[in-house]
């Protein structure tokens, strides 16, 4: 049977039904070139034969397979996932669900409300499944991978019925070389479509593509510049990278569209060639703090204002040549500050420093226990008030985390967190790690010195984990800096102005110390504008939401495989002294382990893990005699378990005797039995019957 043509919208921008389907009247299209967009992505569909009415295949990619498309993407995703979660935040109330996909359309990530989560799961909005307009007809997704535009489909636009109940918005993305390398897009039931999603949806994807040159311009020059001065720093400015030699390595999609060229035609030209200027010219002019934009031509006559950065320490090492002779024409203020005295150099301020892609928001860190929750309200009544915060917890317990949460949230999130581990640092080291040095500072400098990581925070975040591992004498330092907000490099005679928000972070008791004389009292005073007490992991009530999250972490968006009521009783009776890193590393081996199987049992778990946590078992059950019995003096010991079948204990015992041979030596012994290292495990500790 024939199916029935597609509806296609009005000419007049008016909506219309479509096979019994009330589309949403208070929706208009954005411009007018939309209703051709559709028409024509409805007559590649009719020419791909598709079936407005046949259910498309929803199956989705082996979980392997989609594990290589996301290594082939992990740039993409690198940059597209901290931006994903960021835009989701901003329509969290619309209930929708943002996506991100290859170029050939197969989602490798998706994030969303749960309510839509359901009704995606429908029409298979998942990672795996492939939304190509081949694959799924008319769909913003596929369509934007083809026209190369950003891309709303609304409602009945979408050529397949099963999808009338969608509204999309999708815009493509590109690598620093003008390569379309997938799409972003944001999802949501059609009643509940709003205006600005496109432009959110657009934001984004300019800010990962900004992200992901920016990574790749580490050590080459960077060229800002727009035709309006107002909008460099902002997601509107073109962005180009140049080589030492002056060639242009990449590009953003802003300034291919400013300078009205391919990213092909742009890497075939020169700095000289584009702007009209050269690389020594350039580094003379911006190697000065307080440098002002300079107004260039480009070739078609057309003058952009134009701003240089260099991420290295030292701008003349990116130049050797640059002498101070370089002829550009700035502003016209230049000429007032030719006779004035060199500024201090002081570090380039980044543009973005986004989160990793792990790190999550202060929202997504209150996983229902109260504690946690109480944590979290706190630091955000001090956030940019200028309010130092001093986090304290136990080893793995998050400190990290929540110190990058609250830089995220904050109105620094722009600009760099950047960490200090004091523990980690040699004491002879620590001093020009933090504050830098100057050339000849101490045998062994960098020549032309280094920027210490107080500077390299400058508008930003300054995060000092373990604090109470710093030296006596920097302690002094540090505080000086802290109340002088300025810092004098090591060797170095003039002060730089510095302004850093400072959250610092430690598990031992700075109050003992200070009782001690090991450490100040007044730089405790100075960092502990807001305490908070990060809870232990077996003092918390949502072990298994928060596990439920790092599995979906793991996963990234997969099936989820379920916990065997085993496993779950282990992870229950277990104490973590690792916290939640030692939570989170389990259940990455885990998932690793069990492949595609929908259960993760023990046999699936860390030889380590499970051998810590049987040995847990029998002290726990003796701490917890039952009512009315006495406390049992010694906890039984796991060699000899009761309720076992002559053949259990034959096996036990066998397993026992071959260990014993082997010097305990597991591996050994699990070779010579011919079986696994975990058998040996389950043989050794499990209760009869358990898990089975």
């Amino acid at each position: 049977m024939n199916s029935p043509p597609p509806r296609v919208p009005a000419r007049d921008g008016r909506r219309s039904v479509g096979f019994g389907h009330a589309a949403t009247s208070a929706w208009l299209p954005p411009d007018p070139g939309h209703v051709d967009a559709i028409q024509q992505s409805h007559e590649r569909c009719t020419t791909l034969r598709i079936s407005p009415i046949r259910a498309p295949d929803h199956s989705p990619m082996a979980r392997a397979d989609l594990s290589v498309a996301r290594e082939r993407n992990s740039r993409l995703s690198q940059h597209a996932v901290p931006v994903m979660e960021m835009l989701l935040e901003q329509i969290l109330a619309t209930q929708s669900m943002v996506l991100l996909t290859d170029v050939q359309g197969t989602v490798l990530h998706s994030i969303g409300h749960d309510d839509f989560l359901a009704k995606a799961s429908k029409v298979a909005l998942a990672p795996g499944v492939n939304w190509s307009e081949s694959n799924k007809g008319t769909n913003a997704i596929g369509t934007a991978l083809v026209t190369e535009t950003p891309t709303i489909v609304h409602a009945d636009e979408h050529f397949v019925h099963a999808n009338h109940f969608l509204t999309c918005s999708a815009s493509p993305v590109f690598d620093p070389r003008g390569n379309l390398v997938g799409v972003l897009d944001v999802t949501g039931d059609h009643h509940s479509f709003h205006a600005h999603t496109m432009g959110l949806v657009k934001m984004s994807a300019r800010m990962i593509q900004n992200h992901w040159l920016i990574d790749d311009s580490r050590q080459t020059l960077r060229l800002h510049f727009h035709p309006r001065p107002e909008y460099l720093g902002t997601l509107m400015e073109g962005i180009v990278s140049v080589a030492p030699d002056g060639k242009l390595l990449g590009a953003n999609r802003a300034a291919l569209d400013l300078l009205r060229m391919s990213g092909a035609a742009l890497r075939m030209n020169t700095l000289t060639g584009l702007f009209g200027t050269s690389v020594d010219a350039l580094v003379d002019h911006f190697g000065s703090a307080l440098a002002l934009p300079l107004q260039l031509a480009v070739p078609d006559g057309r003058i952009v204002h134009l701003q240089a950065r260099f991420s290295g320490h030292h701008w003349q090492a990116f130049a050797p040549g640059a002498t101070g002779g370089g002829k550009v024409v700035p502003f016209e203020k230049r000429a007032e500050r030719e006779d004035a005295p060199a500024p201090a150099e002081a570090p380039p301020a980044p543009v973005f420093a986004p989160a990793p892609a792990s790190t999550p928001s202060l929202r997504q860190l209150q996983t229902g226990d109260a504690r946690m929750d109480d944590v979290v309200a706190r630091v955000k009544r001090v956030i940019d008030r200028d309010i130092a915060v001093l986090i304290q917890g136990e080893t793995g317990a998050g400190k990290e985390v929540l110190a990058r949460a609250i830089h995220q949230a904050s109105r620094r999130a722009g600009q760099a967190f950047v960490a200090v581990n004091c523990a980690s640092i040699p004491e002879t080291l620590i001093e020009s790690e933090l504050f830098g040095y100057e050339e000849g500072a101490f045998t062994g400098a960098r020549r032309k010195g280094a920027v210490g990581k107080v500077l390299q925070a400058h508008g930003g975040t300054l995060f000092l984990d373990e604090i109470g591992d710093m030296p006596l004498a920097l302690q002094a330092r540090l505080l000086r800096v802290l109340q002088e907000r300025e810092v004098i490099p090591l060797g170095g005679t003039r002060a730089l102005p510095v302004d850093v928000t400072i959250i610092s972070a430690t598990h031992q008791p700075l109050r003992d110390m200070i009782e001690r004389r090991a450490f100040r009292e007044d730089l405790y005073y100075r960092l502990n504008g807001l305490v908070v007490q990060l809870p232990a992991l077996r003092d918390r009530s949502d072990l298994m939401v928060l596990a439920e999250k790092l599995l979906k972490r793991e996963c990234r968006g997969q099936r989820l495989p379920r916990l065997d009521d085993e496993v779950v009783r282990l992870m229950q009776g277990f104490r973590w002294p690792g916290n939640v890193r030692q939570l989170a590393n389990m259940l990455r081996t885990a998932v690793a382990m069990a492949g595609d199987a929908s259960v993760i049992t023990v046999e699936h778990l860390s030889e380590d893990f499970l051998l810590e946590a049987r040995r847990a078992q029998p002290a726990a059950a003796a701490s917890e005699p039952a009512p009315g019995a006495p406390a049992a003096a010694t906890a039984p010991a796991p060699t000899q378990p009761p309720g076992k079948s002559v053949l259990q204990q034959l096996e036990h015992e066998t397993v026992r005797r071959a260990l014993a041979e082997a010097g305990g030596n597991i591996s050994v012994a699990a070779r010579k039995l011919g079986i696994s290292r975990n058998t040996i495990y389950r043989k050794l500790y499990w209760p009869p019957g358990a898990g089975r």
